[in-house]
């Protein structure tokens, strides 16, 4: 059906803690100068992304996956919702320190198809960005304890981050981006976030936003224990691969193109984020100019697609 990338428009989305480098850095058209995320390659409800081009230009994502499996190369028996969400935030503000579940306590206590294990790319840092990825609590207790007695500063682990660093946040990680960064997020196509800290702020309503502490306390992993990525790096032609993460859910890639090579499609689907640059892709002889800003999905079928340029990518799949 399609023998040609699968474009898709991003969804913007406003956030209290948002801004307007979606515009200034990915040229978005932005609702307000609090947007804080662009979902780029999306099927969950919440935002799906739109088709641009193809047969099923002016369909969505979920539509795609629903309707025509193949390109994903879905089993006819396979009911489950789409599994990756990608997204790229602006954290013109700090975000609430928070935490996901994992896809049991989604399915039993939510009702929901998946939990959310995340990583980020960072674009963009300002010099003295920070995250918080992770806590000090060596117990379960040491940790209720001090949400209950909100002794944030003892629990916290605060990290400091640049353009070009990958952080993995698996379920039950508690972590916030930091004013002054943006990320590119692949994730689990889940929209469960439990508000841990909120640094008191108040919403739009005049009221603090909602914090989730019990169920939070009930997910969060203790002690918490930075994973062990074993990243590999090759260059191939004119392109270096570098495989960021490799794990359950994803597998996360950044490239950079500096010439021309050929590749091969050797998973089921593949999603593109062009974070950097222009470059051209042909496939069966025609080709497709790619910027900075675009996302695609190469689905199932094509074999063999030949990149050319100068450009920086984020790459992953299932």
């Amino acid at each position: 059906m399609y023998q040609e990338p699968i474009f898709l428009k991003p969804v913007l989305q406003e956030r209290i803690w948002g801004g307007s480098k979606l515009s200034t850095l990915y040229g978005y058209e932005i609702p307000s100068d609090k947007t804080g995320e662009a979902w780029v390659i999306s099927a969950h409800d919440n935002g799906p992304s739109m088709i641009t081009n193809g047969p099923l230009a002016g369909k969505t994502l979920a539509d795609a996956w629903k309707e025509h499996g193949e390109l994903f190369n879905k089993r006819k028996d396979n009911k489950e919702a789409f599994p990756l969400l990608v997204k790229i935030l602006d954290a013109d503000d700090d975000l609430s320190v928070q935490v996901h579940p994992d896809d049991q306590f989604a399915r039993e206590v939510e009702d929901q198809p998946y939990g959310k294990t995340e990583c980020w790319y960072v674009l963009h840092a300002e010099p003295g960005a920070e995250i918080v990825l992770g806590h000090h609590a060596k117990s379960k207790e040491e940790l209720v304890s001090r949400m209950n007695n909100g002794e944030w500063s003892k629990l916290l682990k605060h990290v400091s981050v640049k353009a070009g660093d990958f952080i993995y946040v698996p379920s039950g990680t508690i972590h916030a981006i930091g004013k002054g960064i943006v990320i590119l997020e692949t994730q689990q196509s889940s929209d469960i976030t439990y508000r841990v800290y909120d640094y008191d702020r108040v919403g739009a309503d005049g009221h603090k936003r909602e914090l989730h502490l019990e169920r939070a306390k009930e997910v969060i992993t203790v002690p918490y224990q930075q994973a062990a990525l074993r990243q590999q790096e090759e260059t191939i032609g004119g392109l270096t691969v570098k495989k960021l993460v490799e794990e359950k859910y994803f597998s996360v890639y950044h490239w950079m193109l500096n010439g021309e090579t050929v590749r091969h499609l050797e998973q089921d689907f593949l999603q593109v984020s062009v974070i950097n640059g222009s470059a051209t892709i042909r496939i069966d002889g025609k080709a497709y100019n790619i910027v900075k800003g675009n996302h695609f999905i190469l689905p199932h079928g094509i074999r063999e697609y030949e990149i050319a340029g100068k450009a920086e990518f984020v790459l992953s799949h299932t």
